[in-house]
């Protein structure tokens, strides 16, 4: 699917999952090289930024978000020239759909200050992504702080699963994101050629974007690490107490089943055995040892 959107004359090609032929027919009115074209088509395992005679090619590559329907990394291949800039992707990315809506509207309006070349609206385009990225991992953090506060209240065990689960997503935010600071630097220089000294300063702002990103994204792995430690330890001592309970339990019982397993040989002369009273006297004894056997376990500290 081709999207068309354009302020004065600058022009944004969005292409969403596009056929052989729409990558085609793009290339060719924007006189793309035929690399390139071939390049879209084909999904890249990296992020790179190559510059060519009249535009810049940059490949990204985006983390799910919960908006997306796919689990995996999400690409986006940027081919910026002076006056257009085209965007291909294969998935819904969400920042770049609202972009587009208000991108839309500026235009209609009129009062947008893109600047005076394809580049500006790239700068607007990569910021508005790497915000909502930061605003997913703030929702990360909601999700920290809630299992902290569930953890607290007893519910460790339940928490395992919830851990993993943002474990998952930040392994995956760590993936697609962490050869974007190379890419992006060898950017600043690229554009630097292409645009001029002017638009280095737009460049290293979107690297600050990134290290924004970039920075609460430790942050939420170190919280992550602390919280799952602090659960384990305390699964652990709630195993240990469990455990500690079980074996007790089994001493308290042992006085009494080893008396009544003397009580209940078949012997011809057995004490008590056939006197008054015998079964209140046999539990009685039961009874004596097995408080003699708490009495123990209280004074080592055991209970």
């Amino acid at each position: 699917m081709i999207s068309r959107y354009k302020y004065h004359d600058l022009v944004w090609v969005d292409l969403e999952r596009p056929s052989h032929e729409e990558v085609r027919q793009v290339m060719e009115e924007f006189e793309i090289h035929p690399i390139v074209a071939d390049e879209l088509l084909t999904p890249s395992l990296r992020p790179k930024v190559d510059r060519y005679e009249n535009f810049i090619y940059l490949i990204l590559h985006f983390p799910a978000i919960r908006h997306s329907h796919t689990n995996s990394s999400q690409e986006v291949d940027f081919i910026i020239g002076k006056k257009f800039i085209i965007t291909v992707r294969y998935e819904l990315l969400d920042p770049l759909h609202k972009f587009s809506k208000v991108f839309e509207v500026n235009s209609i309006l009129n009062k947008s200050d893109l600047g005076e070349h394809a580049g500006y609206l790239f700068f607007y385009m990569i910021r508005k992504i790497y915000s909502s990225l930061g605003h997913e991992l703030a929702i990360v953090g909601e999700r920290l702080r809630d299992v902290e506060e569930k953890i607290f209240n007893g519910e460790e065990r339940e928490m395992v699963i919830q851990l993993s689960a943002v474990h998952r997503d930040l392994l995956e935010f760590h993936r697609a994101l962490r050869l974007h600071r190379g890419v992006l630097q060898s950017l600043g220089s690229t554009c630097e050629e292409f645009y001029g000294k002017d638009f280095r300063h737009y460049t290293d702002d979107i690297v600050g974007e990134y290290y924004k990103v970039e920075e609460t994204l430790e942050d939420q792995k170190e919280i992550l690490t602390e919280l799952r430690s602090t659960n384990d330890s305390l699964l652990t001592t709630k195993t240990n107490e469990t455990m500690k309970l079980l074996t007790v339990t089994n001493f308290l019982i042992l006085p009494a089943a080893l008396i009544s397993s003397i009580f209940g040989m078949n012997a011809l002369t057995m004490p008590i055995i056939g006197t008054p009273h015998d079964f209140w006297k046999i539990l009685s004894i039961m009874a004596v040892a097995v408080f003699l056997t708490v009495l123990f376990f209280k004074r080592k500290k055991l209970l």
